[in-house]
């Protein structure tokens, strides 16, 4: 029987950190390759959206002190989509000189993205029509309504598989 003078375990354990190297490397380079889509929640990048967190959360109070907004749920079609909003101040009055904005978007594919910017509207709904999208499946709808001096986000989560639900 022959014994062994160890030799053998420093070129192994220098094998293995090489190895654990090469591997690192390798995760990095396909991790670049990979397409990254930034977060648009507020129709901004996440970091101007970090800096203004405060601000955009007193513009949501101030705005909600003096209007309501509704979605009227119609349900997400991929051929035709009417999205729909009534906006009406705290006496139930409708609304109808808000500036108001929809990206209709992907969740995880930006270059879907569709911005409707006219919409026709009566009594205080806001009608958005003739939408097609390009896929089936989930999608995000966000709104940016500025009346006067205040503005709010509304964002809802809609599926064109389930027309009966959505979240806001």
């Amino acid at each position: 029987m022959s014994k062994s003078n160890g030799k053998i375990w420093p070129y192994a354990i220098g094998l293995s950190i090489f190895l654990v190297f090469i591997a690192a490397i390798a995760t990095v380079i396909i991790a670049n390759k990979l397409p990254v889509e930034d977060s648009d929640t507020y129709m901004m990048g996440y970091h101007e959206a970090d800096a203004k967190a405060n601000d955009l959360i007193q513009a949501n109070i101030d705005f909600n002190k003096k209007y309501d907004v509704k979605f009227i749920q119609n349900g997400l079609d991929v051929k035709s989509s009417t999205i729909q909003y009534l906006i009406s101040d705290k006496k139930f009055n409708p609304v109808n000189n808000a500036e108001i904005m929809i990206v209709v978007t992907r969740p995880n594919k930006h270059k879907f993205d569709q911005k409707l910017s006219k919409p026709e509207i009566k009594n205080g709904v806001y009608t958005f029509s003739n939408i097609t999208l390009a896929k089936e499946g989930r999608w995000d709808i966000m709104a940016k309504i500025k009346i006067d001096d205040v503005q709010r986000f509304f964002n809802i989560k809609a599926d064109t598989r389930a027309k009966e639900a959505y979240e806001y």
